[in-house]
């Protein structure tokens, strides 16, 4: 696949600081959490990207293979915590919003888990990985981690 365009070279100032408030929203949270997020997200999007940068983070931070196959089953799989699965059936809300009618039910459990804050930093993450899966799956990106770094410093 070729990218259309390299965001980070059409839009340098921009893009790095894009980067920047990503990095800030995620280094807000748990790291295990915001892997589930990330990589729940990008499975909705349909962002191979993001899904392979995402799912390798994950398995580097100690999530296990079983979770993380599970991932797209998660309401069926009993290994995630009430608090991962208040997050990823907000997340599931938020990403499909144009297709939920009411997100009622993901909110009450997103408040029976998480501070107001965290609700906030919650959502930040969900619209920053939903940003990404759109930039991605738009301009055909196609980036390892490392390469991804290396531009945006």
């Amino acid at each position: 696949m070729t990218p259309k365009l390299n965001p980070f070279a059409a839009a340098p100032d921009l893009m790095k600081h894009w980067l920047q408030i990503s990095q800030a929203i995620a280094g807000s949270m748990e790291p295990n959490l915001v892997s589930l997020v990330e990589v729940r997200a990008s499975q909705l999007n349909g962002c191979a990207n993001c899904l392979n940068m995402h799912t390798a983070e994950a398995r580097a931070r100690g999530e296990s293979e079983q979770r993380l196959y599970l991932l797209s089953a998660w309401r069926g799989a009993p290994c995630y915590s009430d608090r991962e699965r208040a997050a990823l059936a907000w997340t599931d809300s938020l990403t499909r919003l144009s297709q939920e009618h009411s997100h009622a039910a993901a909110y009450q459990a997103l408040k029976d888990e998480f501070s107001e804050e965290d609700q906030v930093k919650l959502t930040l993450l969900i619209n920053v990985i939903n940003g990404w899966n759109r930039l991605a799956v738009g301009f055909d990106l196609w980036a390892d981690k490392v390469t991804t770094d290396k531009e945006a410093a």
